[in-house]
């Protein structure tokens, strides 16, 4: 037994410092127009040179833990992400009332949201590991709105992915707006996201000729990728639940999207 620890901790100290290496996080503090913004960023320095960046948008409770296990789980698939923060000071709420305000302020001026949305991409570009002309972003719920409006804007990124966002827009696209390839994931039984605003969002993309495509999960709701969803559902009384088979469907369809962008 004691020679077997000596062989194992040989064994150790012969291994490449490179092979030892562990996933790297970082809080982020940035500004944008004066305001101080909270971001994380998450890479795998096991991995050699650069890589593709992804942009994570928080849900309505704001810039917390979920959006960075989102982050490193990006990570650990070879992405720099980068969790950014849309409502400055890396405010966060715990209750819905404060999340629907947080968001709303940044929904009724959209000029703000992409401010603030492009200090966070120049954030990430400027990664030490980012190939910095690829790039693409990913959303949750109000997050999953966000990028979909900074695609209609013409923001110069690769793709979104939004998941049980918010589809509808006073801004609909407009042929030859939209660099972005988009996916979105969505419920069928999402009260928050209905039948008709997914209808709209499919004949506005359709009418400005976007490379899209849209997949809704049968039986599934609102916030279905976050494991915390059930909890706040019934805590709130709100329409929310996890939905494991949609959460890993949606992530996996995600991840071959990417590998197709950045081919």
């Amino acid at each position: 037994m004691k020679r077997n620890r000596i062989w194992l901790i040989a064994l150790l100290l012969t291994v490449a410092p490179g092979a030892m290496a562990a996933l790297q996080t970082e809080t982020v503090t940035y500004r944008d127009n004066g305001t101080e913004m909270k971001g994380y960023v998450a890479y795998d320095d096991s991995i050699e040179g650069k890589r593709p960046g992804v942009l994570v948008v928080h849900e309505w409770w704001g810039h917390n833990e979920y959006s960075r296990e989102r982050a490193r789980m990006l990570a650990k698939e070879g992405y720099v992400a980068f969790a950014l923060d849309m409502y400055g000071e890396g405010k966060t709420a715990d209750h819905p009332d404060t999340a629907g305000k947080f968001a709303g302020e940044v929904r009724k001026n959209m000029d703000v949201a992409e401010s603030r949305f492009l200090a966070a991409l120049e954030q990430l570009k400027n990664h030490p590991m980012t190939e910095a002309d690829e790039i693409a972003a990913i959303g949750y719920c109000f997050g999953g709105g966000v990028v979909l409006e900074m695609a209609r804007r013409g923001i110069d990124i690769d793709g979104v992915a939004s998941f049980h966002g918010m589809l509808g827009t006073d801004s609909p696209a407009s042929k030859g707006d939209v660099e972005a390839q988009i996916r979105v994931y969505t419920g069928e039984a999402d009260q928050m996201v209905k039948a008709e605003d997914v209808e709209a969002f499919k004949k506005e993309m359709d009418a400005a000729d976007v490379d899209y495509k849209l997949t809704s999960y049968p039986g599934v709701k609102h916030g279905f990728t976050n494991p915390d969803a059930t909890g706040a559902g019934k805590k709130f009384g709100l329409p929310l639940a996890y939905d494991e088979a949609a959460d890993k469907d949606s992530w996996a369809d995600m991840l071959e999207f990417f590998e197709q962008i950045f081919d």
